[in-house]
């Protein structure tokens, strides 16, 4: 099964509001049958609900595809991505680490090392439980369904009472231009909590985060130290990025 077709599939059902087999098997080159087996995946997925001879999105436009969907996305660049982020921190430091698949990734990079760790998802908190090393601290918060980021007040208050040395900031869209912006309102109020209570700020991006922009506003680049991303990211973004004294890692 194609986690590229998939994707495409949901992408193109979002922007068109529904679409037949026959018009996702001539999107994607592949069979109607196998359009028909992915379909009921994504279905199961939530993303979209069948009918007879084709599907209709539940995705509303611009809303980010559920986390099942893109937690099998650009795994590798992901992984790439968190251990490069691991290498940036210190054993010994405090570190708070966002919501997001690619924040997922950099709490299983973190699970052999010596340091306190706030994870800010249940995923994320998960990969860490039983770290023979590290001291793992739970907010709390109330879990947003799928996604499962922790969000609310109780999560804004936990993290306005503690310092961090590192907010690693997962982005769900990010451009020189607009910043790191974030498609849910009272996710984006807790990344704006992890800042300011941290020393420094690592924001992780795969390549095709640079091509969006959501609702909600995060933050400017300006308040981000170093951005971590893959080598496909857009030269321009990135020469951007630097030009606003932000330090870029390709991996």
């Amino acid at each position: 099964m194609s986690t590229e077709r998939l994707r495409r599939i949901a992408e193109a059902t979002r922007d068109a509001g529904e679409m037949s087999v026959i018009e996702l098997a001539a999107l994607t080159g592949a069979s109607e049958m196998t359009i028909r087996r992915d379909l009921e995946v994504l279905a199961a997925q939530g993303v979209l609900e069948r009918y007879r001879g084709g599907a209709r999105s539940l995705l509303l436009r611009g809303e980010e595809p559920p986390y099942a969907l893109r937690v099998t996305e650009d795994v590798e660049a992901k992984q790439r991505i968190a251990a490069e982020v691991a290498a940036l921190l210190a054993d010994g430091e405090s570190v708070v680490v966002d919501s997001g698949t690619t924040c997922v990734a950099v709490a299983r990079a973190l699970h052999d090392r010596r340091m306190t760790v706030v994870p800010l998802s249940l995923h994320a908190m998960n990969a860490l439980v039983g770290a023979p090393s590290l001291t793992l601290l739970f907010p709390g918060g109330a879990p947003r369904p799928g996604e499962l980021a922790l969000t609310g007040p109780l999560t804004e208050a936990s993290l306005a009472s503690l310092r961090f040395d590192t907010a690693v900031l997962g982005c769900c869209g990010l451009t020189a231009a607009h910043g790191v912006t974030g498609h849910d309102l009272a996710d984006a109020a807790v990344k704006r909590a992890a800042m300011r209570s941290a020393s420094r700020v690592i924001a992780v991006a795969d390549s095709s985060k640079f091509a969006r922009t959501a609702l909600a506003v995060v933050t400017p680049v300006s308040e981000l130290d170093v951005v971590v991303t893959d080598t496909a990211a857009p030269t321009a973004e990135v020469t951007a990025l630097e030009a606003a004294g932000v330090v870029v890692r390709q991996v």
